[in-house]
């Protein structure tokens, strides 16, 4: 064989080695739109809407299953949760999750879903085994955060009206503890090894860092951007890496993503994303941050790395959540 051919067959080797690692690494994205009544899904490898699922009235909380077959989207003015088969993209099914569902959070075993039901103070337990509710737990007016802890043992829920957090104890199921929060707690998040629970503040205009063995704030992080006024910036969404060093707040109407230090709680940078930007999640690799933009109806595509917005995907109406799976 000649230098010229043994040149073209590596060439076309590192050119499949290359396609094989961008295949091995793509991931699919599911937006709600809360006012389109869809759910939009995106490849992660094009970075493009590569089709819309219909479902029922005003689609917010969205998940997916541990095993990446189902996701799981809150349609709030239908009261319950649908789930979408991730192979077909077709509704498969319903859960009975309690009035005007909102936001939810999966166990770690992936077994138990945890929802906020907005219109009733309450928290609903479903069992995804039997698709049945198996207990109801009163919380503070206008539930609507929720997180589990890493370790399975609490879920937190934040409630709006009533600005707390309160500690759900997964055992027993009860309410075991309240921590006093800024006005109109939103989105509750745990660093990846449970050290600390962060929660955001819409109108309190803060994100409060709590200590969950101690239950107390340890410390307020508050946001300024030149040229804004302090109630444009609400946070709302929490994204926090893999490796604790940075969490992405969103601040709604500021149309900025806060990234914030992991350990000094400082805010490092400013990242300028789409109109009223709400939730966001990670790609499974961490690579990538889909940030979505309710008012300009797109997902702000951001480098994690870098930290820096690299792209703008049109999605559709008010989208709201989004959750990640596998290709």
């Amino acid at each position: 064989m000649t230098n010229q051919g043994v040149i073209k067959q590596f060439g076309l080797a590192i050119v499949l080695l290359a396609w094989t690692a961008a295949s091995a690494a793509a991931f699919t994205a599911y937006i709600s739109n809360e006012k389109g009544n869809s759910v939009s899904v995106l490849d992660t490898d094009t970075m493009t809407t590569v089709a819309t699922i219909k479902t029922g009235d005003r689609p917010r909380g969205i998940e997916v299953s541990k095993d990446g077959k189902l996701v799981f989207v809150a349609v709030g003015d239908d009261n319950t949760i649908q789930m979408i088969d991730t192979a077909t993209r077709k509704i498969v099914g319903e859960l009975p999750s309690g009035p005007d569902p909102e936001q939810f959070a999966l166990d770690p075993a992936g077994k138990l879903l945890y929802v906020a039901n907005e219109d009733d103070a309450a928290v609903t337990v479903i069992d995804l085994e039997t698709r049945k509710a198996v207990a109801k737990i009163a919380v503070g007016v206008e539930p609507e955060g929720i997180v589990v802890s890493p370790d399975g043992k609490y879920v937190i829920c934040t409630s709006e009206t009533t600005s707390m957090a309160h500690f759900i104890d997964t055992a027993e199921r009860k309410v075991v503890a309240n921590v006093l929060l800024g006005a109109r707690p939103r989105a509750a998040a745990f660093k990846p090894d449970g050290s600390e629970l962060w929660v955001t503040s819409e109108v309190g205009g803060g994100l409060s860092i709590v200590d969950p063995l101690t239950r107390k704030i340890v410390k307020v992080v508050h946001f300024a951007i030149p040229g804004l006024r302090p109630e444009k910036i609400q946070p709302v969404g929490i994204n926090i890496t893999s490796d604790g060093k940075f969490g992405f707040i969103h601040l709604g109407p500021s149309n900025r993503i806060a990234v914030v230090d992991g350990t000094t709680h400082e805010v490092v940078k400013y990242l300028l994303v789409g109109q009223r930007v709400w939730h966001g999640a990670f790609t499974p690799d961490g690579k990538y941050l889909l940030a979505a933009n309710g008012l300009s109806n797109d997902v702000s595509v951001i480098d994690v790395a870098a930290l820096k917005v690299v792209k703008s995907i049109q999605v559709g109406e008010l989208p709201w959540g989004v959750a990640m799976a596998p290709k």
